[in-house]
């Protein structure tokens, strides 16, 4: 199964011509309809409608509509009325109402009812519509950039209580079961049951280490900025050699890599470091572990102007249910090993960082592969 992350896929890397604002006239006279299309054609992207049922037409079909303007009288149904039934299923075009009645009480229900924008007396001039299509699409420029942040901000409170939990839970565990070691040791009397439990406590050590390093990981992405030189991927996955090698020794391990550098490759040394690093922690961390022959391989081939990093492991694997939230904070596809559930996603930031992109390939019980592709900056 494979899964595919591509996040630069979504920048910005043409120019284009500023697109026409989408209009919807809707007016049962179809002089004034004509009109309009005529006197505007040419500056916005008129849609017009003769009814209400026309009009929920466009606007299913056109979501991208920013500005409606709609008659006050007409056969089916009043403007108010229409503005007052799309306000909940199409809340973003700008309303604006027209009408030739200037009473007090039909401008006040348009306000209260239909939460329009603002109206227009009929006949309407051309300046009055400029005008008035001017500051509604600023309106909903604003108002698209507000909605925009508000999902921001909410996306970070989650992320933020996820990592308030996570931190208070991740550190306590290890350090309430060094505690109870220390607990048991003071009443034993063999020098081999106090070794015991001094293992239990290295363990719980060691977890709490890869906690933070973890935690220093996500620091050094969101808020480190990219720092651009010649990265030599034979110092890289040598310094990656030395970081595992005690651990692919502690669990009979085998540990391959391969290097191909046929050009000067330039990036962030820091974020090659994390991807490197929390790739491999987890190759090891998932290993089967009644399997004779264990075994992670790292191959790094540079050429082209892309660097490919592939990581490949014949451990538990990952379920194909779990292959698309494996890059979430916190998520953890096995309970077989602790962890912090922040490397991959610490992968997928600095990835995004660099403009990089991941694919996926495992399957339960056999293994996965992570290739990973950076373009040379």
């Amino acid at each position: 199964m494979n899964y595919l992350l591509t996040w630069n896929s979504y920048m910005v890397n043409q120019l284009e011509k500023p697109k026409k604002i989408k209009l919807l006239y809707v007016d049962d006279e179809v002089n004034n309809l004509t009109g309009f299309k005529a006197s505007f054609r040419l500056m916005y992207n008129v849609l017009i409608a003769n009814n209400t049922t026309e009009a929920l037409e466009h606007l299913n079909n056109h979501p991208d509509i920013q500005v409606i303007f709609c008659d006050q009288r007409m056969p089916d149904k009043t403007g108010v009325q229409f503005f007052e039934e799309i306000r909940s299923t199409f809340p973003d075009p700008i309303r604006i109402l027209i009408t030739g009645f200037t009473d007090i009480e039909t401008v006040i229900d348009a306000i209260n009812i239909g939460n329009i924008f603002r109206y227009i007396k009929k006949p309407w001039s051309e300046p009055d519509i400029i005008t008035a299509v001017n500051e509604a699409n600023q309106f909903y420029v604003a108002n698209k950039l507000m909605e925009t942040k508000n999902a921001e901000l909410q996306k970070a409170y989650i992320e933020l209580d996820k990592f308030a939990y996570s931190v208070t839970h991740d550190i306590r565990g290890p350090l309430l079961s060094i505690m109870g070691a220390i607990d048991v040791a003071q009443y034993m009397d063999t020098i081999d049951e106090v070794k015991e439990m001094l293992v239990l406590m290295r363990e719980s050590v060691n977890n709490l280490e890869g906690f933070i390093q973890s935690i220093h990981d996500y620091h050094n992405v969101q808020r480190g900025a990219l720092v651009i030189s010649e990265l030599n991927f034979n110092d890289l996955v040598q310094e990656q050699i030395v970081t595992h090698q005690l651990t692919a020794k502690m669990n009979h391990v085998e540990f391959k890599t391969d290097v191909t550098q046929t050009e000067v490759f330039r990036g962030d040394n820091m974020s090659m470091k994390i991807i490197l690093n929390n790739l491999l922690s987890n190759a090891f961390k998932y290993q089967q572990k009644y399997n004779e022959e264990k075994l992670v391989e790292l191959s790094v081939k540079v050429e082209k102007g892309f660097a490919i990093i592939e990581v490949k492991d014949n451990g538990i694997g990952i379920a194909g249910n779990h292959i698309g939230e494996i890059f979430n904070m916190f998520f953890r596809a096995s309970s077989q090993e602790s962890g912090s559930g922040f490397g991959l996603y610490n992968v997928k930031d600095a990835l995004l960082k660099l403009n990089g992109e991941i694919k996926v390939e495992s399957a339960l019980n056999q293994g996965t592969t992570f290739q990973v592709k950076i373009r040379n900056k």
